[in-house]
């Protein structure tokens, strides 16, 4: 063990480098734990839960599938990208916006991830102070706050090796997994099982496009983040299975368990409700309390990420800085916004965020897989008279798909403040959701951007041929 544990602090905190080949570590089943663990939290039990009051159990079980296998697999399809070369997913933007233009989705980046920050030490502390009042009586939540945040933070500082081989490998994931494993079991054995299966919804919000997107989004959300950890893998082979297929199982079963949760439990669809939801269903016991602090150990990961990956992000835009302070700093900003947080409009988050990084990601799977065929001029990525520069470092055209991508999801659904929407329905009248309720606002935007992408050189090219005729 003491071997391991010294390669591993041996390898140092490449930032926004290349991690040369020696260090590229994570197998298939590596990276199976950490996306497995990434798709494993509370915050999932609750999007899952959502889908039921609208749709009934079917129809949010056919959500679910759907969604999961559209959304992991851009995922893991992105994945591969970063362990082509070894490099994080904001540099991967380089080459299709420019230096400069990839500091765009950087910041927007590094805006949600401190969003997520929140939302994660929120609901960490949440559960661990309803657990100390069920089991000591009074309230201590600013104290789990802050030892949530410490202990996100250190684990961000000793970044993704260290986390999945010693961390997740040895301990945390085999915790969540039993947890987990021991809550559907007593679900499955409670009430009317076929009750539940065939259970209908009553209407209204979501119907299925909107539920769709919901499940597409849990997925998407970790799109900026993928090739930060998947540069590590020993291959593209290795990125692709192991993502694809942790996230899948985990995917499905989180969301399915938080419907299930509310149809045999009464749960609201809230971090509150899916906590008394657990203790309901293990009969207020101790069981129930170990079962909250086991889910409270799988938080853990999502906020080391959020944390990690905010940092790199930033270190894509201030290169000069180190990277272990914007970790720190982000760690801190988490804190402060947790503690006067509060989950009303969480699914608004969701949808807001599927909107900005769906048709994002169309962009860049067009451009790496398609047009360039996987292949990048590392050395160039860093170079500003090199072929990545543009004009002025950032590349103009390849913001026009983001652009149109971005306006087509609001067209489906629109989201946001409500002014936003107030303004996108002024312009597009009924959002074509209400008219078309199967419709999901991920999929027309995702194929508008990489179609956009595609035609983008071979309208470049046929401008240039009529000019230089003209002339």
């Amino acid at each position: 063990m003491s071997t391991v544990l010294d390669r591993l602090a041996s390898v140092p905190d490449w930032g926004i480098e290349p991690v040369p080949p020696q260090d590229r570590i994570l197998s298939a089943f590596d990276l199976a734990v950490l996306w497995g663990d990434f798709g494993i939290g509370l915050l999932v039990l609750v999007t899952g839960a959502l889908l039921v009051p609208g749709l009934g159990f079917p129809a949010a079980m056919a959500a679910i599938l759907l969604g999961s296998a559209i959304g992991v697999g851009v995922l893991a399809v992105a994945g591969v990208a970063g362990a082509d070369h070894g490099i994080p997913t904001m540099v991967l933007f380089r080459p299709v916006l420019g230096l400069r233009g990839s500091w765009l989705p950087s910041l927007l980046n590094a805006l949600q991830l401190l969003g997520w920050t929140a939302v994660e030490l929120w609901a960490m502390s949440f559960v661990a102070d309803l657990v100390t009042q069920k089991v000591f009586g009074f309230s201590a939540r600013w104290l789990w706050l802050a030892i949530a945040a410490v202990l996100c933070a250190g684990l961000a500082l000793w970044g993704p090796l260290g986390v999945t081989r010693v961390w997740l490998e040895r301990f945390g994931v085999w915790v969540v997994v039993g947890i987990c494993v021991a809550i559907s079991a007593l679900v499955l054995t409670s009430g009317d099982l076929g009750a539940v299966l065939g259970a209908r919804g009553h209407g209204g919000f979501p119907t299925f496009g909107p539920a769709l997107d919901l499940v597409i989004a849990m997925p998407v959300s970790w799109l900026p983040l993928v090739a930060d950890y998947n540069r590590f893998a020993r291959g593209g082979r290795a990125a692709f299975l192991g993502t694809g297929i942790g996230y899948l199982i985990a995917n499905v079963w989180l969301y399915a368990l938080g419907a299930a949760l509310v149809l045999t439990q009464g749960a609201n669809p809230s971090p509150a409700g899916i906590a008394s939801g657990i203790l309901a269903v293990a009969g207020g016991s101790v069981a129930g309390l170990l079962f909250l602090v086991g889910l409270l150990v799988g938080e853990t990961d999502e906020a080391f990420a959020d944390i990690y990956s905010s940092a790199v992000s930033l270190k894509n835009i201030f290169p000069e800085l180190p990277q272990s302070a914007f970790a720190i700093g982000i760690a801190a900003l988490g804190t402060g916004l947790a503690a006067w947080l509060t989950m009303d409009r969480f699914e608004s988050f969701l949808f807001l965020l599927g909107s900005i990084f769906v048709p994002l990601f169309g962009i860049l799977i067009a451009d790496h897989f398609v047009i360039r065929k996987r292949t990048i001029d590392v050395e160039h990525l860093y170079a500003t008279a090199g072929p990545y520069w543009f004009r002025g470092g950032v590349r103009m055209i390849a913001f026009v798909p983001w652009i149109a991508g971005f306006f087509v999801y609001h067209w489906v659904i629109p989201t946001g403040p409500a002014y936003w929407t107030r303004a996108v329905q002024a312009v597009v009248g009924t959002p074509l959701s209400v008219r078309l309720p199967w419709l999901a606002a991920s999929i027309p935007s995702f194929g508008v951007a990489f179609l956009l992408t595609l035609a983008g050189p071979r309208l470049s090219s046929r401008r240039r041929v009529a000019s230089e005729g003209a002339e």
